[in-house]
């Protein structure tokens, strides 16, 4: 896949992914505002933008066409690992955001920043570590 090719997806997808992310929030935030339905609104918001992203890239992005529970479990396990770092970016980011303007604009702002800086540091851990036996053939 050309270079371009692969930017323009993973930026797609990563779209995709966040507009999941911020409408689960959403969804969340809509049954109160409190620092509780914030937290857990991260949380759902990021479970639905990891499940989703990991589906896109591991076809779409790796061309990963291994199937089974046991394939899944240990790449996803290894993707979601590799998220730690690149989550803590994002809710960094969008928790600054919240507690220095305190609007869901700015929160969201916050959030799409932070996960754009997040998916690309993750998209190199991800060739690196989950993906490496099909990464040559990916890109």
């Amino acid at each position: 896949m050309s270079l371009s090719t692969l930017v323009l997806r993973y930026a797609a997808f990563a779209v995709v992914a966040t507009l999941a992310n911020l409408a689960a929030q959403r969804v969340v935030l809509a049954a109160g505002e409190t620092a509780g339905w914030f937290a857990l609104a991260v949380v759902v918001g990021t479970g639905v933008g990891l499940v989703i992203k990991y589906l896109l890239d591991k076809r779409w992005i790796f061309g990963d066409l291994e199937t089974g529970a046991a394939a899944h479990g240990r790449k996803f396990s290894l993707y979601t690992l590799m998220g730690v770092v690149t989550t803590a970016i994002f809710w960094g980011t969008e928790t600054a955001f919240w507690l220095i303007w305190q609007t869901d604009l700015m929160r969201e702002l916050g959030a799409v920043l932070g996960l754009s800086v997040g998916y690309v540091v993750k998209y190199h851990l991800d060739r690196r570590f989950v993906f490496r036996a099909v990464a040559g053939q990916a890109a």
